[in-house]
This record gives structure tokens, C-alpha cells and sequence, in this order.
């Protein structure tokens, strides 16, 4: 089997609620999320999504995917995709760094490799379970607003909950405490700060809620910086923004500095090098949270053959974006149902992108 063509298209999507906003003044109503199709000489096509959270968060921008495409596109053409390990080294060998642009190949050739043999990606990467639970991103607002957040969404059956912290120590003290007052037992809070805090600002927020239960999320923008911040805080710390690969991992496992991490899968790559850090976990005994930056159905029907290939017992949470936007690219897409998805059961992916909704393709390469 051979890559005959590749097409990129970028595809608008609006936030279905308010706007999205998160540490250092960040805030969002919308994205530009990119699709790629991979088209072989034996009639199987791939799809991916890749969708950065605009462009101030993590090292991605939606308007990187077309020239990174335009670059690798020439090199991948002719080249067999289910020969994912290979893909991937030639796309390290001929453009560095990038990950997101190549998450986007990465993910669309795990899409045929399931296609040609059967299989849903979960089993490819170790085993499909029937579905897990997920967690709603709480928008930083004010106490009272994030309260009321929490409220509803349990109401639709979430028991996990990231807060959208990081800003001044005091308003984000008040934010946490609304909200650990409506939940109930057996509901877990994240006071998620997106490295927005300094460490200083980091201490008063966990010294001010010592004594309550929940869980703290990259205080600050270093390792070092969060390891200072894990050795006076005794709620149990995950970290993120710095975990973006295998090697990072380590590090931060040998400095016993998290008990759960966030891998998000365009960050490290595609679901190659993501399995990597995910099984490397797995051998360590840490809880994940399996995700990605952004996206909507194709996205979410990745993240749910990753979370769904995971160890039950270590997989702390993952989410549903496409529960967060307003278009809809794949009628049978996984979707929550009382605060868990579950996991396709299709070859590949398991959906059927509908690709009328794509427009024209931004970048075609054959």
C-alpha cells in the first residue's frame, strides 16, 4: 500500500457556550481546527484532526499546519502508512520539531492501519474497553459563575471537574472553594492554573486550602518551578504543559515530581509517540489524563481510542470535545453520554467523516 495523496483542509468552529478562557488572559470563542485525508493506491483513506487552542497555548497555531503539510507532504508521498514506526522517522529525519504537524500524518495513518486490517485503533494499541469517564473544563469566571458550571454539568453526569485557575491567588482561592462547596463525595476538582501562576502565588492558593480535597494542575511554567511548589502543597500535583515527550517524563518521574500527568497527543506527536509516553506510565504505575489541545469529532473519536486503550486503573480522566463546539464533521462520532464516552467499535477510526463539510482543501499534495 502506498500514500497516493494528501489533502489538508481547515474547517471554523464556534464555542457552543460562552467563551473560553483560561490563565494569563487568555480566551477563546472559536478555533481553526485542520483535517487531513490520506488517500492510498488500494482506495483506503485516513483522517485526522489537529486543532491548537488558538495560538498563545502550547507551541502549535492553525495557520503551522498548511506549510508543515506543504513540507512533509513531498517526502510522504509513495511511502506505505501502516508502516507507522517508519513514517514517523522520516518525518523526524525531515522536519524538526512540529509535533502538531505531524500528529496530523501520525493519526490519519493509524486510521488506514485499522482499515486495512479489521481493527479499531483502541485494539492496535493494546486493547478496547467499553468506554470511560470524562471531566468538564470549568471556564475561568467569576466564583459564583464557575459554581454554577459545576452544578449544571453534573447535572449531565460529569464527576470531574477542571477548574480554569491561574490568575490573582485571591480570586482563584474563592473559585476553588465555590466549587468544592456544590460538589458532592466521589466528584474530584482540578485547579487547573495552565502554568499561569508564579511559585509564590502557587504557595498562597495551596496554603489557603491546605486541608481541602482536590487536585493541583501545573502551578507554574518550569519543572523546577512545580517541584517547589509540590514540596509545600499537600494536594496531590498533575502536571501538563511540561510533559511533552517521552524523555520529559522521565525527568519528572525521577524527581517524583507529579502523581498524575496530562499527555495530550498532539503535543507529543500522534498516537505513536503518545502510547509511548502512555505504556511508559503504564510500567510506572502513573495516572493519566489522556487528551488532546483542542478539536471536535475526529479528535474526540482519537482521544477515545486512546483513553479506551488504557488501563482502567490509570486513567485518571479524558474529555469530549466535540460536546464543547457547535459543527459537527461525523454523524457517528463517539458522543457522552451521562459523563462517559464510549469507545467505536469500527476498523480505524470508527466514524464516517462527512466530507462535504470540509470545503476545499487548503493544501493538496500528490
Amino acid at each position: 500500500m502506498r500514500i497516493t495523496r494528501i489533502d489538508l483542509y481547515q474547517v471554523p468552529y464556534h464555542l457552543s457556550q460562552r467563551d473560553y478562557a483560561w490563565s494569563g488572559g487568555h480566551s477563546v470563542s472559536g478555533f481553526l481546527s485542520s483535517i487531513l485525508k490520506i488517500t492510498t493506491d488500494e482506495g483506503l483513506t485516513g483522517f485526522s484532526e489537529v486543532c491548537p487552542l488558538g495560538s498563545g497555548y502550547m507551541e502549535a497555531f492553525a495557520a503551522g499546519l498548511p506549510g508543515g503539510i506543504a513540507e512533509l507532504g513531498p517526502q510522504l508521498v509513495g511511502q506505505d502508512p501502516t508502516r507507522i514506526r517508519a513514517i514517523n522517522a522520516l518525518m523526524d529525519n525531515r522536519l524538526g520539531g512540529h509535533n502538531y504537524v505531524k500528529s496530523s500524518v501520525d493519526i490519519a495513518c493509524w486510521d488506514i492501519l485499522g482499515k486495512a486490517t479489521g481493527q479499531p485503533i483502541a485494539t492496535l494499541l493494546g486493547g478496547r474497553n467499553e468506554d470511560f469517564h470524562l471531566y468538564r473544563a470549568i471556564s475561568q469566571g467569576t466564583p459564583e459563575q464557575m459554581a454554577e458550571d459545576v452544578l449544571a454539568y453534573r447535572g449531565e453526569g460529569y464527576r470531574r471537574f477542571q477548574l480554569k485557575v491561574g490568575s490573582n491567588p485571591d480570586d482563584d482561592i474563592a473559585r476553588i472553594q465555590a466549587a468544592l462547596s456544590v460538589v458532592q463525595p466521589g466528584d474530584v476538582v482540578i485547579a487547573d492554573a495552565n502554568t499561569g501562576w508564579l511559585p509564590h502565588q502557587a504557595l498562597r492558593v495551596v496554603h489557603a486550602l491546605r486541608d481541602r480535597d482536590y487536585y493541583v494542575e501545573q502551578p507554574c511554567a518550569t519543572l523546577a518551578e512545580c517541584l517547589a511548589v509540590r514540596a509545600r502543597a499537600l494536594q496531590p500535583m498533575v502536571l501538563d504543559e511540561v510533559i511533552t515527550g517521552a524523555a520529559a517524563l522521565i525527568q519528572a518521574y525521577d524527581q517524583r515530581a507529579m502523581d498524575v500527568v496530562n499527555i495530550k497527543i498532539s503535543r507529543v506527536g500522534g498516537l505513536t509517540k503518545a502510547k509511548q509516553v502512555r505504556d511508559l506510565c503504564e510500567t510506572l504505575g502513573i495516572a493519566m489524563t489522556l487528551e488532546d489541545s483542542w478539536g471536535g469529532d475526529i479528535t474526540t473519536a482519537a482521544i477515545a481510542h486512546f483513553a479506551g486503550s488504557t488501563r482502567p486503573d490509570l486513567l485518571f480522566s479524558s474529555t469530549d470535545f466535540n460536546s464543547y463546539n457547535d459543527t459537527s464533521l461525523a454523524h457517528d462520532a463517539p458522543r457522552r453520554q451521562n459523563g462517559r464516552l464510549r469507545v467505536p467499535s469500527a476498523p480505524g477510526l470508527g466514524i464516517t467523516v462527512d466530507e462535504a463539510k470540509l470545503g476545499q482543501a487548503v493544501v493538496s499534495v500528490a
